[in-house]
C-alpha cells in the first residue's frame, strides 16, 4: 500500500523540480538574447541603454505595485509582502542599497551591450573573485585555500578569455570593463543585501519591489547626466507599437527572472541553484556562438571552460565547508 502512494509523489516532485529547472534556464537565456537585441540590435537601433535599463525597472515596479495592490484585495489568491517605499524609515535603510543595484543592473546591461552573447559570461565572471575579497575586506572573514586556488583558476579563465576575445572583431575594451565593475557592484550588493533583509523581514520581493522603485528615480538623473534625452527625443521608432512592447517584453522577462530564480532555489537549493546557473552558462554560449555565426578558437573555449569549471568547484567547496560548519556546530550544541 505505501509504495504506490510514495512512487507517484516522488515522481511528481522530479516532475515539477525539471518544470521550474526548465523555466528558469529559458526565462535566463531569453532574458539576455531580450536584452542584446535592445541594447544593441540593428532592429532597435536605440543608443540610449540607461534608459532601456530605467524602463525595465520601471516595469518591474509597476508589476510589484499591482501584485501588492491585488493581494490586498484578494489574499486568498495572491500573497505580496506589504510595504510602503515612501515611508522615510524605509528610503534611509534601503536606498544605499537601491543605489548598488542601480550601479548593478546598468553595469551589466553596458556590458552586454558592448560585447557578445556568448563572452557575457566570461565578462562578467569576476563576482565569486570579488565575494572572497569584499567579505575579507569588510566582514573580516577568511577564506580556505582550496576557494582561493578556485578563484585564482577563474581569474585565469578570464585573462586568458579577454586574450582570446581581444583577436575577434567583437571585442570591446570598454564593454570588458563595465563587466568588471559589474562583477563588482554585484558583489558589494550580494553582501549588503545580507544587511539589509532583516528590515523587510527577510521578504525577498518587498525588497525588490523597493529597489526597483527607487532605481527608476534615480536612473533619471544618470540618463540625463549620460546625453540620452536627445537621443530618445529623436528616435525614428518613438512612437511605433513595436518598440514599445518589445520593452514591455524586456522589463517583463527582467522581473521574471527574479520570480524563477527564488522559484528554483526554493524547489531545491541553492547549491543547486548555482550549479543550474553554470550549466546554463555554458548552453547559452554555445547557443549564441551558433546565433551569432561566431567561430571561437580553442583556447577561447578553454577559457570558457577554465571559468565554469573554477565557479563550479568554489560552489560545491564553500557547499562542503558550511555542511562540516553546522555538523561541528551541532555537535557542540549536544555537548
Amino acid at each position: 500500500m505505501y509504495r504506490p502512494l510514495t512512487e507517484p509523489s516522488l515522481a511528481f516532485k522530479y516532475f515539477q523540480i525539471f518544470l521550474v529547472v526548465g523555466a528558469y534556464w529559458c526565462v535566463s537565456i531569453l532574458t539576455v538574447f531580450v536584452n542584446k537585441a535592445l541594447l544593441s540590435g540593428t532592429d532597435v537601433n536605440l543608443d540610449a541603454p540607461l534608459f532601456v535599463t530605467w524602463f525595465q525597472c520601471l516595469v518591474s515596479t509597476a508589476i510589484c505595485y499591482s501584485m501588492s495592490r491585488v493581494a490586498k484585495l484578494f489574499p486568498n489568491l495572491v500573497s505580496f509582502p506589504q510595504g510602503n517605499p515612501l515611508d522615510r524609515n524605509t528610503i534611509r535603510n534601503v536606498i544605499p542599497l537601491s543605489i548598488l543595484f542601480t550601479a548593478m543592473i546598468s553595469t551589466n546591461n553596458l556590458c552586454l551591450k558592448y560585447v557578445g552573447v556568448a563572452f557575457y559570461y566570461v565578462g562578467r565572471s569576476l563576482t565569486t573573485v570579488f565575494n572572497v575579497i569584499l567579505t575579507f575586506v569588510l566582514l573580516r572573514q577568511k577564506t580556505s585555500f582550496q576557494c582561493i586556488l578556485c578563484c585564482a583558476a577563474i581569474v585565469f579563465g578570464f585573462w586568458l578569455g579577454v586574450d582570446q576575445e581581444s583577436l575577434t572583431d567583437s571585442f570591446s575594451w570598454k564593454g570588458t570593463i563595465f563587466g568588471v565593475l559589474g562583477s563588482l557592484s554585484l558583489s558589494m550588493y550580494s553582501i549588503y543585501t545580507k544587511k539589509i533583509l532583516p528590515f523587510v523581514n527577510q521578504e525577498v520581493w518587498l525588497l525588490s519591489y523597493y529597489n526597483n522603485f527607487y532605481s527608476s528615480i534615480l536612473f533619471i538623473p544618470l540618463i540625463v547626466i549620460n546625453g540620452e534625452v536627445p537621443v530618445i527625443f529623436d528616435y525614428p521608432n518613438l512612437d511605433e507599437s513595436w518598440f514599445w512592447f518589445a520593452m514591455v517584453v524586456g522589463g517583463v522577462c527582467g522581473f521574471s527572472i527574479g520570480f524563477v530564480t527564488a522559484l528554483q532555489i526554493k524547489v531545491t537549493s541553492p547549491l543547486t541553484h548555482n550549479i543550474s546557473g553554470t550549466a546554463k552558462a555554458c548552453a547559452q554560449t554555445v547557443m549564441a556562438t551558433q546565433w551569432f555565426h561566431e567561430t571561437k578558437s580553442f583556447l577561447w573555449w578553454l577559457s570558457n571552460f577554465i571559468v565554469l569549471a573554477g565557479s563550479a568547484a568554489y560552489t560545491r567547496i564553500k557547499q562542503l565547508e558550511m555542511k562540516a560548519q553546522h555538523e561541528s556546530q551541532a555537535r557542540s550544541t549536544k555537548i
